[in-house]
């Protein structure tokens, strides 16, 4: 794959003071530089991942994919040009602004600003947490993944498939028309949900800790509003998580142990079990949409559904087997 990871984000934002307090108090984020008309964040090694900038408006201003090198950039700039889509090259200005060697502009089906670069900057000073936070799961995965919502799915899957080549992870036919697509092992860095508008939907950001989520759903709690989706896990990327309002209205999901696939061997395939094993429920789903949701779930919990618990060396401790009906499980299974 050409590209390999979501680098980084830019935001429209109208209440841009608003936004301080949230990424810093709320998500963790480092404030690295900040102006009366942009804030700047961290939240890991790198110069920057989030750009939130003053407007009349609210939402998506460019999303930075990352390839390898130079080489990379002029191969993935041919594709594009031979599709027909319209490749502007940034000029040392841009690439200073963005903290990155080179990049080149075009816009998806959907308009969003595509910025694809290659040489980010890493930062000199250590990455200083807004609060006390384990720490995002970044490095080769990226910083997360994003969600767009689209009026039409087919208008935009080409575009991000068979031109930057974007691999299908898998897709959910009810109770919504999603397709999920990877770059790297993340098991989604871009997803597609089929809706009234085209629109950004949400940001996910993967804490090193599942206390981190937890910690961090109680300071939403707090918060009128703050709540969109309760904590809840999904059933293909395993993520435990919960959704949360951003000054600008769209979501982030704040999550943990998500799932990591082998990009060459993975095999695509529609998900039957819905969007979550259990939770995540959505208070701006219509009434017959969360029962059709609610279904779903009783039907998995019902026939036994588990998935295992996505964890890193060094992030987890194995409980002594003093079970001896569990212990007679897990051999049986093995077996």
């Amino acid at each position: 794959m050409l590209v390999q990871a979501l680098g980084y984000v830019g935001l429209h934002a109208t209440q841009l003071a608003d936004w301080g307090g949230y990424g810093t108090g709320f998500l963790g984020l480092q404030l690295a530089e900040k102006s009366s008309q942009e804030l700047v964040f961290r939240m890991d090694d790198r110069r920057q991942r989030l750009v939130v900038a003053a407007d009349q408006k609210d939402g998506p201003s460019f999303f930075g994919w990352e390839v390898a090198d130079a080489a990379a950039l002029d191969a993935i700039a041919a594709r594009l040009e031979a599709a027909g889509t319209k490749v502007i090259r940034g000029d040392a200005a841009l690439a200073d602004r963005r903290h990155v060697r080179g990049l080149i502009i075009c816009a998806d089906p959907l308009g969003n600003r595509v910025e694809l670069f290659h040489g980010a900057e890493i930062a000199s000073t250590p990455f200083q947490p807004g609060r006390c936070i384990s720490g995002f799961r970044t490095g080769t995965l990226g910083m997360g993944h994003t969600v767009l919502l689209v009026k039409s799915l087919d208008a935009v899957l080409p575009f991000y498939r068979d031109v930057l080549g974007f691999g299908v992870s898998d897709w959910i036919a009810t109770p919504l028309k999603a397709c999920f697509m990877h770059v790297n092992g993340r098991h989604h860095s871009l997803a597609l949900i089929e809706g009234p508008q085209n629109a950004l939907h949400h940001l996910m950001m993967e804490l090193y800790s599942l206390d981190d989520v937890g910690q961090g759903y109680d300071l939403a709690l707090a918060e009128p509003n703050r709540i969109a989706t309760t904590l809840g896990r999904h059933t293909n990327d395993f993520m435990t998580s919960f959704y949360a309002r951003t000054p600008g209205g769209f979501l982030v999901e704040y999550g943990w142990g998500g799932r990591v696939i082998d990009p060459p061997t993975w095999q695509s395939h529609e998900c039957t079990h819905g969007p979550s094993l259990w939770g995540h429920d959505r208070a701006d789903w219509t009434p017959e949409r969360q029962a059709l949701a609610g279904t779903i779930k009783r039907r998995a919990a019902e026939q036994g559904q588990r998935e295992p618990v996505q964890v890193m060396a060094g992030n987890y401790t194995l409980t002594p087997g003093v079970c001896p009906w569990w212990d007679d499980n897990v051999r049986q299974a093995a077996e």
